[in-house]
């Protein structure tokens, strides 16, 4: 898989997961199309997926044995570095830490580092 197809895994999984997980209606930019989403949040998933593959790879495929709990855990540090790359001084509601994210948030974001896994492994 390409950096680019990881990349749009990453977004696909996130819409998905938003659409599945999310309480009522979700803002419309949590479920905007890879071609409509901007290139910086495009660059952070691809980074996103590179550092959740090398993740896998480092440890010879036993991140798999995580909990799902982990495995959320792992993305949204990843994210969270990403926030502070492309945005110097993020909001703090972007750059929270995982007990305080909403599980919507959380069942998502261990969706995508499952997703991540599926396609690599």
């Amino acid at each position: 898989m390409t950096d680019t197809e990881g990349a749009r895994l990453f977004r696909e999984t996130w819409i998905a997961g938003v659409t599945k997980h999310y309480p009522g209606e979700p803002k419309a930019s949590y479920v905007t199309p890879w071609e409509d989403t901007p290139d910086w949040e495009r660059k952070a998933a691809g980074a996103v997926y590179q550092q959740v593959r090398h993740f896998l790879d480092l440890s010879g495929g036993n991140a798999k044995r995580l909990t799902r709990e982990q495995k959320g855990r792992f993305v949204a540090t990843c994210w969270t570095a990403q926030m502070y790359k492309h945005f110097g001084d993020p909001k703090p509601a972007y750059v929270a830490d995982w007990p305080d994210l909403p599980e919507w948030q959380k069942e998502t974001d261990s969706d995508i580092f499952e997703a991540i896994e599926a396609a690599v492994v």
